[in-house]
């Protein structure tokens, strides 16, 4: 795929070095890929269509079903095949009311979110859904890392790589990005197996993220690049 970025990072010269990556300390990241949010029957789709807005949305939608999911899909069944580390973060309060949560989530509009845990719109869609012993890490935040122990986590497993994914292109995946890189993690950000509500909100937050605090791959680049690595180190192994 074309990989766009910002004048910042014109100057970088050709053929500088690939990164490397060991597939034993890599973990996919699955962010809010909710029913509330991506579900045509979930509860943002409702109120758009109660609105008069639902055709606004239509772009959304239908990235979420014939792209997003789908990808995700591809990325979930190869991590699990290879016995690699699979992760989920998902907006998710622990009281009724909502009172735990961040600002940014009680702020009125689309990003006023209300999902008790053990809300049906806080589970994540029936295709990506979590095997049992897959970790999902619940936040009242945009950033999978704020305010979680997410960060916690990958270090007690000794993950320096995340495969991130999700929605919104431009606000919580790009949140959780712009932490894990800030954190001192490798990020893969996998473009499309990510949406936002337009074409254009997605296509410059991938552009601004390039490079500085991700490398952006495709679903099939993710995939042939984490086999290549695997390929490899077995043949180092004998």
């Amino acid at each position: 795929m074309e990989k766009q970025q910002t004048l910042y990072y014109d100057f970088i010269p050709t053929g500088e070095e690939k990164m490397k990556l060991d597939p034993a300390t890599t973990a996919l990241l699955i962010v809010d890929m909710q029913n509330q949010f991506i579900s045509r029957d979930g509860l943002d789709a409702q109120i758009a269509r109660e609105k008069g807005m639902f055709d606004k949305w239509e772009y959304f939608f239908d990235r979420i079903d014939n792209v997003a999911i789908p990808n995700n899909k591809k990325l979930l069944d190869f991590f699990r095949a290879n016995r690699l580390e699979v992760t989920f973060g998902r907006i998710a309060c622990h009281h009724k009311d909502g009172r735990d949560r961040s600002p940014v989530q009680r702020r009125p509009g689309w990003n006023n979110i209300l999902l008790p845990i053990g809300d049906p719109g806080a589970e994540m869609v029936d295709e990506l859904k979590p095997l049992d012993d897959e970790i999902v890490v619940n936040k009242t935040t945009d950033s999978v890392l704020s305010g979680t122990n997410y960060e916690f986590l990958l270090r007690n497993m000794g993950i320096e790589t995340v495969v991130c994914t999700g929605v919104v292109t431009d606000q919580c995946v790009a949140s959780t990005i712009r932490s894990l890189a800030d954190a001192g993690f490798e990020v893969i950000l996998v473009e499309d197996a990510c949406a936002a509500a337009t074409k254009q909100l997605h296509d410059a937050e991938i552009m601004i993220m390039n490079q500085i605090y991700c490398q952006v791959m495709s679903t099939e680049e993710t995939i042939q690049f984490i086999s290549e690595e695997i390929e490899q180190l077995a043949v180092v192994q004998g």
